[in-house]
């Protein structure tokens, strides 16, 4: 049954915004940290750019804030602001002392006289000290109590000029009423500033900031503030210990935008080609054929043999030849068992290279659910010591800056354990990493070393992770290394793991770690015959 909503038209039907495209936004952000809350906050703050759609941020908002503020500055000044004042107490003072020349009791005349003549220069305090005075003149307690009405507002313009007076060096003066709403206003903007710059969109005053910026800025932050909600109401967050996480739709949402776009990337490469031999289950392309070669499997395009049986000339029956054959193309596909190593230590947060190797990651666990659910794929971060990466965790996962060491030898040793309880013709070890090993395990006892130099080796760390690598090859498992710094002492490290193992070992840029890593596990999955 079909239904449809009517609602009263705000001003905000002319953006179209949807959770899907808000929660691509964030996974992007997700890249790069370990918590939901912070990509929240820094989506909050740049907004959305969706080409035909602009959602302006916090940070927009900000500026436009504060580009009002700077013209206030320049276009007004507070050196007038008390003069009105002034001389109305001036006034009141004369009348004062006029009154007080005609007063019987002169000693007493002499001392309120000094009392006015030591007035505090600060104005407030000046109608302060009078409030108690004992006036001769009636019109001039009337004045003074006059000037006592404004004086909560004196003391706070007083406070604003000496804290702010200098930022104002426009050529309009104001009068004392006009700096007064001029401080009513900063105030109220400075409060603005404050809630904008800590990302609670509930504390911002919405009336200020639709006064300040206008309708059209003021719908843009109701639909940014909306965001939180909408992504809530989606099923991709839901809370949990106080805090907002991912939830299970989120986890594979995440996986399945790193894919999309690294094979956005891929439509724009040459795929590459790795020998795979001939086991497991045929894939039959039926729009593409060849000529049949010997060995290949017999799947006839029986229309297109019986044709070129007959450009041959052949007459009815048929006389068919081997080299009538036309057969589909095949994909041979086999099942694999895959480990990815992924290197969390400390110096993977440089360049973005952690971000990277984390979408990727991301993206071939979901490649492999969505289209080989036969194959063992797993995922184990190394750091200090290694530990198995579930998926519903690998979106929150960052690197480490708490155990910030190397150990790839405890990654390998973790890594194969998991391929032995997955046997398979095909096991394979992927390792991102960017530095040399410097951390290892010895009789069940951990060990750390700094490099002996800057960009050195740890000469014991590399000795014990090229013996897991031995270990590794007796096995039949094939290690690629995928290394995201070209520095002497990596390339010569890596050199030596695939000497033993016989894999390979490529260096490559953050931006191009998802096309090439892609290519190669798809490369290993099929061979067009």
């Amino acid at each position: 049954m079909l239904r449809v909503r009517y609602t009263a038209w705000d001003g905000t039907q002319d953006i179209r915004l949807s959770a899907e495209e808000v929660f691509g936004k964030l996974s992007e952000y997700l890249s790069f940290t370990d918590d939901v809350q912070q990509a929240l906050d820094w989506l909050l703050h740049q907004g959305l750019d969706l080409g035909s759609v602009r959602v302006m941020g916090l940070d927009d908002f900000l500026e436009q804030l504060r580009e009002a503020m700077r013209a206030r500055y320049r276009d007004v000044n507070l050196r007038d602001a008390f003069d009105e004042l002034r001389e109305r107490l001036d006034s009141l003072l004369d009348l004062e002392r006029d009154a007080l020349e005609n007063l019987v009791d002169q000693e007493k005349a002499a001392a309120l006289r000094e009392r006015l003549a030591n007035l505090p220069a600060r104005l407030s305090e000046a109608l302060e000290r009078l409030r108690d005075h004992p006036f001769e003149d009636p019109l001039a307690q009337e004045a003074l109590e006059e000037l006592l009405g404004e004086l909560d507002d004196l003391r706070d313009l007083e406070d604003f000029q000496r804290r702010y007076g200098d930022l104002f060096h426009g050529p309009q003066s104001l009068s004392f009423p006009e700096a007064v709403e001029l401080m009513r206003e900063m105030e109220r903007w400075r409060k603005l500033e404050e809630s904008l710059l800590s990302g609670n969109v509930e504390t911002v005053d919405l009336e200020a900031l639709g006064a300040l910026l206008g309708a059209e800025a003021l719908r843009n932050f109701q639909l940014l503030k909306s965001m939180r909600m909408m992504l809530a109401d989606a099923g991709y967050l839901t809370p949990r210990e106080g805090k907002l996480k991912l939830s299970p739709k989120g986890v594979r949402t995440i996986g399945q935008l790193a894919l999309r776009d690294i094979y956005q990337g891929l439509l724009k490469d040459r795929s590459g080609g790795h020998a795979t031999d001939h086991r497991g289950t045929i894939q039959l392309r039926p729009e593409e054929t060849r000529p049949y070669r010997f060995g290949d499997p017999l799947s006839l395009d029986l229309p297109r043999t019986m044709r070129n049986a007959l450009r041959r000339g052949a007459r009815i029956p048929l006389d068919l030849e081997p080299d009538d054959f036309e057969v589909h193309t095949a994909d041979h596909t086999t099942t694999t068992s895959t480990v990815l190593l992924l290197d969390m230590s400390w110096s993977m947060s440089w360049e973005g290279r952690f971000a990277a190797a984390k979408k990727v990651a991301l993206a071939m666990e979901s490649l492999v659910r969505q289209r080989y659910p036969r194959d063992f794929f797993a995922i184990v971060g190394f750091f200090t010591r290694a530990i198995e990466l579930k998926m519903r965790d690998l979106p929150e996962a960052s690197w480490n800056m708490g155990d910030p060491f190397t150990n790839l030898q405890d990654g390998l040793r973790l890594a194969a354990e998991l391929l032995a309880r997955h046997p398979s013709n095909n096991q394979h070890i992927i390792v991102i990493t960017d530095g040399q090993p410097t951390a290892y395990f010895q009789r069940g006892r951990l060990h750390c070393e700094w490099p002996l130099s800057f960009g050195g080796i740890s000469m014991r760390a590399a000795q014990e992770t090229l013996k897991e690598v031995e270990r590794v090859t007796r096995r039949g498992i094939i290690i690629n290394t995928f290394m995201l710094d070209d520095s002497p002492s990596l390339r010569a490290f890596v050199e030596r793991m695939t000497r033993i193992n016989k894999g390979r070992a490529l260096y490559t840029r953050p931006d191009r770690l998802g096309q090439y890593l892609l290519v190669d596990y798809l490369a290993k999955k099929r061979k067009r015959v």
